[in-house]
Formats: C-alpha cells, sequence, structure tokens
C-alpha cells in the first residue's frame, strides 16, 4: 500500500471474476471510500481453482479453500493490498499470515427457494427437483420434503436461476444475501426460516481480508469493521472448527444478537439416512467463540450418541 490512511493512496483488491464477486467487492470499495473518500482500488480478478473447475460439485473438492486459496497466496506474495470472500467460502482456521481486516455489516442470512410454478417448498409437487450445490441444503432439503429428487448444481446464480426457468429443475435453493446484491431479489419464491432452514456458517458475511503484518490497513479498515458481525462470525467459526468441518460437512450454524445476548443455533445433517442433530446456545457476545465451540462440542456428543443407537 502507498501512502497513509489519511493520505491519498491505490489499494489492489482482489477478488474472483463472477458478477457476483465483483458486485461484491464494489460494495467492499464504496464502503472504504465512504470513510477514505482520497483512496483509490483497483479490483484484480483472480481465478481460484472453484472457478477453473465448474463442473466439480463443491463437496468433492479436497482444499476447503477452492475459492479463495488462489487469492490469499496473491495477498501473501504481496500481489494485491487486500482481498474480498464470502466469508461462508473461507477455510475454518484462519490461513498462517492473514487476518480478517474487516466484516462488514452482514445481509439477511437466509436461504431461499426460487421455484418455477411459484410454489413453496412445502407445495411442491412429490418428485419434484431441487438442485442445490450444498451438502448441509441437500440434507436439509430431504429432511423437510424426503420424496423430492434432490440433485447436485454447480455454476453461478444466473446459470441456476437460468435451469429453473428452462424447465430442467422445478426448483433451486440459493443464499438471499446473493440475489440481493445482484437485484434479483424479486424472483424469490420463499424466504427459508434461518432457525429452522440453518444457513452456512457466515452466510451473508463479507470478509475484507489482509495482510497480518499490515498494520497501517489494518487501522484503515478498522472504521469499516461491523462489531455484531464480527462476533456472529467468530462463534459461527469456532462450531466449524470444534467439528473438524470441511466442503464435505453438511453443517449449519447461524448466530444474532439478541437483546444483547448472543444466540446460536446448529445442526449437523446427514442425508444416508436423513437425520438432523440440532443445538442451540446462548450468552454474553465477549464469549462468542466460547458459545461456538460449546455448540460444536454438543454435535460431537450427539452424534457419537446417534450412532451408537
Amino acid at each position: 500500500m502507498n501512502g497513509t490512511p489519511t493520505q491519498a493512496a491505490t489499494l489492489r483488491l482482489g477478488t474472483r471474476g463472477s458478477t457476483l464477486a465483483r458486485r461484491q467487492a464494489a460494495i467492499a470499495v464504496s464502503a472504504i471510500r465512504a470513510v477514505h473518500p482520497t483512496i483509490t482500488c483497483d479490483v484484480l480478478v483472480i481465478r481460484t481453482r472453484g472457478d477453473l473447475m465448474p463442473e466439480q460439485p463443491v463437496s468433492e473438492f479436497e482444499d476447503q479453500g477452492a475459492f479463495v486459496r488462489q487469492i490469499e497466496n496473491a495477498l501473501l506474495a504481496e500481489r494485491i493490498d487486500l482481498a474480498v470472500h464470502s466469508f461462508k467460502d473461507m477455510p475454518s482456521a484462519s490461513t498462517p499470515g492473514l487476518r480478517i481486516g474487516a466484516f462488514l455489516p452482514r445481509a439477511d442470512p437466509s436461504d431461499v427457494l426460487v421455484s418455477r410454478s411459484g410454489r413453496r417448498l412445502a407445495e411442491l409437487p412429490a418428485g419434484a427437483t431441487v438442485g442445490t450445490g450444498s451438502p448441509r441444503r441437500a440434507a436439509l432439503l430431504r429432511s423437510i420434503r424426503p420424496e423430492a429428487n434432490v440433485v447436485a448444481l454447480r455454476g453461478n446464480v444466473d446459470t441456476r436461476l437460468r435451469r429453473v426457468a428452462d424447465g430442467d429443475l422445478d426448483a433451486v435453493v440459493l443464499a438471499l444475501a446473493g440475489l440481493q446484491r445482484l437485484g434479483r431479489e424479486h424472483e424469490v419464491t420463499e424466504i427459508l426460516e434461518p432457525l429452522e432452514f440453518t444457513p452456512a456458517v457466515g452466510q451473508g458475511i463479507l470478509a475484507v481480508q489482509i495482510r497480518a503484518d499490515d498494520q497501517r490497513l489494518a487501522d484503515l479498515l478498522t472504521p469499516l469493521d461491523d462489531a455484531a458481525t464480527r462476533v456472529c462470525a467468530s462463534a459461527e467459526r469456532a462450531v466449524a472448527l470444534t467439528i473438524a468441518a470441511s466442503c464435505h460437512t453438511p453443517l449449519g450454524a447461524y448466530a444474532r444478537i439478541s437483546n444483547a445476548q448472543l444466540e446460536l443455533s446448529a445442526v449437523l445433517a446427514s442425508d444416508e439416512p436423513i437425520s438432523l442433530l440440532r443445538v442451540r446456545d446462548r450468552g454474553d457476545p465477549f464469549e462468542a467463540v466460547a458459545i461456538g465451540e460449546r455448540a460444536g462440542l454438543a454435535l460431537i456428543a450427539a452424534l457419537r450418541e446417534a450412532m451408537s443407537i
């Protein structure tokens, strides 16, 4: 980074190349310039392994960071100054040498159903074909509609919605935040209740990542950091870390602050056979990590009990 946070400077910001990723980068740039109007940002598109293998199901990637690793490598190599990620795409464990400089205010974390017929999930006909690339969503769908034909799905938001419009699928499940950022929330058929259809860890959160030793940039980003979002992200990530979750793990975790308390709900799902292990916890927001760890341990205990039956 050239200059200091109070001087004119140009930041090199790395992002993926999809329409949604570029929109998310633009949101981050706007947030930075709202606080530091003399700073400009050059957006650099970096293709990740997940982008290079668009047909491979997400659950089959061995590397949990398939959608962020190449961007992180560019950041570590100082080819960029900062990166913007969907927090749900990031590995559970922080990458050595990097940190989150700011969590932008969280968008609605809910999943949504978009159906060709305009029917809600409970109203879809028996055997309806519903697409998703998420093991978590697949298991939750099968728990609610066990007779549905849930199929694996990859591609960007436009591709997924087109398959519904073209009649290949009866419906898809997507993140509401992504549709809102693309201006396509009017296509939503049903918002799925996050306390029941538990979102992915970090869903709806944009994380601005920097090098751990870049204190000047950390100071610049401090005004952008949303305290409530950071607390919720920390609790949800602690669940994933505790159970050693990977991209194969059908895990959901949803934290929110209500009446000055952090409330956390988590689900560990399985679709062979269909079962859902749910836990809830609450406490002081300053104990976010501990609350997440307790929930993770409770899920592990519930899983062991279920396997012993």
